[in-house]
């Protein structure tokens, strides 16, 4: 019996049928570190929810889909002596019903709807435990140039460089967060050009691109959760700092 890591983020968000997710949950009564991998995406979701929950629900695009179709299954043994804690399918199932009928609702969308996509995705993965990289440095070349030029809306994913979030932070200033090969970070339009002040990368690289793509955004998305005010903008935002500039 095999479980993908896409079918355990599915029935961790709720979002298999009842059978489906009966089949997980006979895996999970006998793989502990099955249940590590269902605990790990819960945290992540819950750590995220308050910023991101209008847009969690959205569906991951073709190209990311594909990729996670890609990764290698989990193999369960058919006996494993389980010394972990008792998990409580029923009120698992309860809960997937409830948020099944949950998204039957219209929500207010407070972040942009096109930033769904890629934050759906990187709550599919685990966390890969990828460190901070020195920040600081003045981003040029290709990445300045997507900053100064790039809407995060309507990219197909193939680009260089991916910018995945614009917002202001506390201090009002405009930052956008990216991801390119396989790092990713958050830059900020400081003194007429674009600043790094944050950066992850590096060991992505020797997971394959499946593992890339949710790692970098991941990281990128936790980060504007904490350095954020307010909402982040939606593409005619983007447009609007875009022809002022990216300045205040």
């Amino acid at each position: 019996m095999t479980i993908t890591p896409e079918q355990l983020a599915a029935y961790a968000d709720g979002e298999l049928d009842e059978a489906e997710a009966r089949v997980v949950e006979a895996a999970l009564g006998q793989n502990v570190e099955l249940q590590a991998e269902l605990a790990a995406h819960r945290a992540l979701k819950a750590r995220l929810a308050a910023h991101f929950a209008p847009v969690a629900e959205e569906a991951v695009p073709d190209h990311l889909a594909a990729l996670l179709r890609a990764a290698p299954p989990v193999e369960v043994p058919a006996v494993a002596r389980v010394e972990a804690e008792v998990i409580d399918f029923a009120a698992a199932r309860a809960a997937r019903k409830a948020a099944q009928a949950a998204q039957a609702r219209p929500a207010r969308a407070r972040w942009p709807r096109w930033a769904g996509p890629a934050l759906a995705a990187s709550l599919v993965l685990a966390v890969l435990g990828i460190g901070l990289r020195p920040s600081g440095n003045e981003a040029g070349g290709a990445l300045g140039a997507a900053l100064d030029r790039q809407l995060a809306a309507g990219q197909s994913g193939s680009e260089p460089v991916r910018i995945l979030i614009s917002f202001r932070d506390k201090a009002g200033t405009l930052c956008r967060g990216y991801a390119e090969g396989a790092g990713s970070g958050i830059a900020c339009h400081v003194g007429g050009g674009w600043k790094v002040i944050r950066q992850f990368g590096g060991a992505a690289a020797e997971q394959g691109q499946y593992r890339q793509a949710g790692s970098a955004s991941e990281q990128v998305f936790a980060a504007a959760q904490d350095l954020a005010e307010g909402e982040a903008l939606d593409e005619q935002g983007e447009r609007t700092a875009r022809a002022a500039g990216w300045s205040r």
